[in-house]
């Protein structure tokens, strides 16, 4: 649900900052969360059930452990933010977003009349089923960015002829314009972006297996090089490789098909099991994802609270590198007990 979070941070990020918190509480909450729960998920259709798949063990194996994984890595998620959310509470200028934030604190907050009425009802009640229906999508027909893009612009196509019908704050068809506008130019800057990194994809020589590249060499070589180490650094070194790897393939499934089928075999030379491949590989591709400027959601998400991917660098890389030697031990430990 990494591209969902735009949405719900296009909503919290004024209410945070208003709150006394930053545009980095609302990344925390919205965007870190959703990819938490992607790289320790026990039932993640597009890693997990992908990469299980792609090794040849049975679809959504080893599930009780992974749920402790997601517990325990979601608790320290939620730890972590709070006592962030608390230290800037007490002291807003700390906080790396101190001055991008005054965009929001500079908006009006001049007291407005209060109402309610059926167009205000009938706004919320399509959001709502909105969410829902995306969420149906994207569970039940996988939808990805194209589908899921293409509900949230009929939601708020809708929501607009609703606000003109019923006149609420005085809308007219022109704001529905003027907000898309306005909407679109936030998110220029972070399309821009996404598209350099897609960029460096092609020029490694593009996602495809069966054609010599770049990418495909950099494949070859880390595996040679895992195939001739101790079992315990062999287990390591993968985890190690598919965070590295995720910067140029940020997609679980993509990298799931040009990696698993590589360090799976490798995993059975190794003497590593394959199960423990596959959570070395869906950690490596998950939790890099909140720190690649590679990652289009994360991009998306920073822009929309207008956050410079360099202050969001110096804040979380503390929170990586808990994550990294976290992981580590969960991988190392797995091979330990013989995880299959």
């Amino acid at each position: 649900m990494g591209e969902e979070a735009v949405a719900f941070a296009i909503i919290i990020a004024p209410l945070m900052v208003r709150l006394g918190y930053d545009g980095i509480t609302t990344v925390m909450v919205t965007y870190v969360a959703t990819q938490i729960g992607f790289a320790t998920s026990w039932m993640n259709p597009f890693s997990v059930a992908v990469a299980q798949g792609i090794a040849g063990i049975p679809v959504l194996s080893g599930m009780q452990a992974r749920m402790v994984m997601w517990v325990v890595f979601t608790l320290i998620g939620i730890a972590f933010t709070m006592l962030y959310a608390s230290r800037i509470k007490a002291s807003p200028t700390l906080s790396f977003s101190y001055k991008s934030d005054d965009y929001f604190r500079n908006q009006d907050v001049g007291e407005q009349s209060s109402r309610w009425n059926l167009g205000d009802t009938l706004v919320i009640l399509t959001v709502i089923a909105s969410m829902a229906w995306v969420v149906w999508g994207v569970v039940v027909h996988a939808w990805y960015i194209p589908e899921i893009a293409s509900q949230f612009f009929t939601m708020g196509f809708i929501v607009g002829i609703i606000g003109v019908i019923f006149r609420l704050n005085s809308m007219t068809t022109n704001d529905i314009a003027v907000a898309f506008k306005d909407g679109a130019s936030i998110m220029l800057a972070p399309a821009l972006l996404v598209g350099c990194a897609k960029g460096v994809l092609l020029i490694l020589g593009g996602g495809s297996t069966d054609e010599s590249s770049v990418l495909n060499s950099i494949l070859n070589g880390a595996g040679v090089a895992i195939s001739g180490l101790p079992d315990v650094v062999a287990a390591w070194l993968m985890y190690v490789f598919q965070s590295i790897f995720n910067f140029f393939v940020t997609s679980g499934s993509g990298q799931a098909a040009l990696t698993m089928p590589l360090l799976a075999p490798l995993a059975d030379i190794a003497g590593v099991t394959r199960q423990v491949a596959v959570l070395a590989f869906q950690l490596g591709d998950g939790f890099t994802n909140i720190i690649v400027p590679t990652s289009a959601s994360l991009m998306a998400t920073l822009g929309v609270c207008r956050i410079d991917w360099g202050d969001w660098a110096k804040f979380c890389w503390r929170f990586i590198v808990l994550l990294f030697v976290l992981s580590s031990f969960v991988v190392v430990g797995a091979h330990l007990a013989g995880f299959a």
